[in-house]
């Protein structure tokens, strides 16, 4: 076994996906000595597997979609679907065939140092990581260590589930064409936006979820209306579902359930993703590793001279999420806590179905969970200007959630055609804390898709409902 290599920086970074990439190369610019320290590819989920390249699928879905309106509003058209240069495109335009040299080049010139491996910790201060070539290496931090080590896919308890060769959203992202069908186990972002983007280039598709609806953290009007749409696309979308076995064959998978069974030629499990605090060593810190989530304070402390970030902490697995964290916990580490806290009641996400859904701060449920007086109001896109004028594809709606003591948004929806535009008038309004007379007497482009916050704000105040 070769000899252990003992290393000393200012901080170590552990895990470089958005948030580690972000922090490191920050402190590193800063004049920090860094040390990166990722096993699989800088810049993590985002621009390899999840964000960008499903993005990508999407724009291409999105096309044929349009393309399929065109009797309805303007004569006559016909799409062939074609998925290579979908694949083509991801691998050559995206990921550059999952190669993260750009990447590391890009920290290494920022001042940083890169190491290929696995770190784990070693107490408060100590990083021991197996590289890929087969060495080890102990790098003792004088400043901190920053885990990010984000979230791997998670698969449920299903039998069999464990024997076959089910697709996770790594392997939807590398196929090379559409399947002929698809089964897909999880109704939540990640499921939906790849049974909507596999059906439009004619996979036939089953969406099967536990829950009693779609997005299942959203409002439950958002699961309602992405249903509703996916079924009229030929989608076969079953809620309530309860799963009793996997298998696999010659002929594809069969997915056996207490409605029968679905037969497909792939299955995507799509059911969250789960962090793994156990190996980070974390307990070495003291920290329970049996939790979902690192705890952390508001500049992202874990213990004295440990922060966490992204995925870890609970906050939602989003990429802006993880970069924000990250100027966080440069901010502290550099001034040695004057910077800002982290501030999550404005926390915006989009789920890229068509129509988008975009949400930001609390539901409606989550809002009354807290004790908030609540006030409702919905716009129906296809009643307001934009949404009439706009016609085929218009499903959606706007709504806002007051607390009605204090006068303010605590949380909004914009379901709809470019859904997750329109939200940043909303982020920006419960995260200031606008009161909603002052949006009242806003002026609101006309004909536009956020003029419909207008229209909702006018719902909330005639209605007058409460909870």
């Amino acid at each position: 076994m070769a000899d252990t290599e003992v290393d000393t920086a200012d901080v170590v970074v552990v895990g470089m996906g958005p948030g580690g990439e972000a922090l490191a190369g920050s402190l590193a610019e800063a004049g920090l000595d860094v040390v990166g320290v990722e096993a699989a590819l800088v810049g993590g989920e985002c621009p390899y597997w999840g964000c960008i390249p499903t993005k990508m699928m999407v724009r291409a879905a999105d096309a044929l979609a349009e393309t399929r309106r065109v009797p309805e509003l303007a004569g006559g058209a016909e799409a062939f679907p074609d998925f290579a240069p979908v694949a083509r495109r991801i691998r050559e335009e995206a990921t550059t065939d999952w190669d993260d040299t750009i990447a590391v080049d890009r920290f290494v010139g920022q001042g940083g140092r890169f190491v290929r491996g696995t770190g784990r910790l070693q107490g408060a201060d100590t990083v021991r990581v197996r590289e890929d070539g087969g060495g080890e290496r102990l790098i003792r931090a004088r400043t901190g260590v920053v885990v990010a080590a984000g979230t791997v896919p998670f698969a449920p308890p299903i039998p069999g589930l464990d024997r076959v060769p089910y697709w996770t959203n790594r392997d939807a992202v590398r196929a090379e064409k559409a399947p002929g069908s698809l089964a897909v186990i999880g109704g939540g972002p990640i499921g939906l936006e790849f049974a909507q983007a596999f059906a439009r280039f004619g996979t036939r598709v089953t969406v099967l979820e536990a829950l009693d609806r779609l997005l299942g953290s959203e409002e439950p009007e958002s699961g309602e209306l992405v249903a509703d749409v996916l079924g009229r696309e030929g989608l076969d979308v079953r809620t309530g579902v309860r799963i009793t076995g996997v298998a696999h064959g010659p002929d594809g998978f069969a997915v056996e359930t207490g409605g029968g069974r679905v037969e497909a030629e792939r299955l995507l499990v799509a059911t969250g993703r789960r962090p793994d605090l156990e190996g980070l060593g974390l307990a070495s810190i003291g920290l329970d590793t049996s939790g979902r989530a690192v705890p952390v304070d508001e500049r992202m402390r874990v213990a004295p001279g440990v922060w966490a970030l992204g995925d870890i902490v609970g906050r939602g697995e989003f990429t802006h999420v993880s970069v924000y964290q990250a100027r966080i916990a440069a901010q502290d580490i550099l001034t040695g806590g004057g910077g800002p806290v982290a501030d999550y009641r404005a926390l915006p996400r989009v789920t890229f179905t068509d129509p988008e859904v975009g949400a930001v701060g609390l539901t409606e449920e989550r809002a009354r969970e807290q004790g908030i007086g609540v006030r409702t109001g919905t716009a129906r896109i296809p009643s307001t200007a934009r949404g009439w004028i706009h016609r085929a594809g218009n499903d959606g709606f706007i709504k806002l959630v007051e607390d009605r003591d204090e006068g303010v948004l605590v949380g909004a929806t914009s379901a709809g055609p470019n859904g997750g535009e329109v939200l940043g008038a909303l982020s920006v309004a419960v995260h200031a804390r606008t009161p909603v007379e002052v949006l009242r007497s806003m002026i609101y482009a006309y004909p536009t898709f956020h003029r419909g916050i207008e229209d909702a704000l006018n719902d909330l105040v005639s209605g007058d409902s409460e909870g």
